[in-house]
């Protein structure tokens, strides 16, 4: 009798974590911008800091601006730009946010623009969602959960699928 009763509690903990890792994956839709494939990068054990990527796509006939995000799981976060001048690689933040180009779309991404989650006090863990806002110019605040992936995750275009993001 006991293993049935244990194993209710178990199996709906285990739905739920299957249905809040889909959620993390579908795309937001908030006015002319859809955000998609929000992730964060998994964080050795007292890491302060993790990178935080994202696909915005502008929709409408007027640029937007990503000007500040802030998440509950971090005492900071800001928007980055990473370049590459010869064989150094310069990470500096954009105190006046990320254009968004009517139109087009912007990538966040290893190696690029990211958000950076700093002072999180604890680590992500590959698995977990991390719940975060991001605030535009012209759109206004958007929620978009991002879910963490493996240290070594790329975005799910480079992996040549969608559904699953973890890494396997």
């Amino acid at each position: 009798m006991k293993s049935r009763i244990l194993a209710a509690p178990m199996l709906g903990a285990l739905f739920l974590g299957l249905l809040a890792a889909s959620a993390s994956a579908d795309p937001v839709a908030h006015g002319d911008l859809l955000l998609s494939d929000g992730y964060v990068r998994a964080m050795p054990p007292n890491a302060p800091v993790a990178g935080g990527y994202v696909t915005i796509a502008n929709k409408g006939s007027q640029e937007d601006r990503l000007v500040a995000a802030r998440s509950t799981r971090a005492g900071e976060l800001q928007i980055h730009e990473m370049t590459r001048k010869g064989d150094v690689m310069k990470m500096r933040e954009l105190p006046d946010g990320l254009p968004v180009p009517a139109g087009g779309s912007v990538e966040l991404k290893p190696g690029g623009y990211h958000l950076m989650f700093m002072q999180v006090p604890t680590p992500f863990a590959e698995g977990d969602t991390v719940e975060t806002t991001l605030v535009f110019e012209k759109a206004g605040e958007i929620a978009l959960p991002f879910e963490v992936r493996a240290m070594n995750a790329t975005p799910a275009a480079d992996q040549g699928h969608t559904s699953d993001h973890s890494g396997h």
